[in-house]
C-alpha cells in the first residue's frame, strides 16, 4: 500500500467541507475528495473538529412523537431486562 502525503492546505479545506456539509456522510465527503474514509476521520480528530448532527440535533428541540416515546419506553425495558438477566446468572 503507498502512503500518499497530502499538502495541509487540503487537509484544512477537507475537514472544512466536513464541517460545512452536516447532511453528507465523511465516507461521502472522501468519495467526493477521491481520499480514503479513514484518512478523512483521521483529519477531521486531528483537527478536532465538529458539526451539527443534522435531523438528531434538530428533532431535540421539538417534542418527541408518540412512536418515539414508546420506543423510548421499549428500548429501557429491554435494558432492564438484560440488567435483570445477567443479575440473574451472576
Amino acid at each position: 500500500m503507498v502512503m500518499k502525503n497530502y499538502p495541509p492546505q487540503f487537509k484544512a479545506d477537507a475537514v472544512a467541507l466536513y464541517q460545512s456539509r452536516p447532511e453528507a456522510t465523511i465516507r461521502q465527503i472522501a468519495a467526493d475528495l477521491g481520499i480514503n474514509p479513514e484518512t478523512l476521520r483521521n483529519w477531521i480528530r486531528a483537527a478536532g473538529a465538529s458539526r451539527p448532527r443534522g435531523r438528531r440535533a434538530e428533532a431535540s428541540a421539538e417534542p418527541p412523537t408518540p412512536l418515539e416515546v414508546e420506543n423510548a419506553a421499549l428500548r429501557q425495558k429491554v435494558r432492564e431486562l438484560k440488567e435483570e438477566r445477567v443479575a440473574a446468572t451472576a
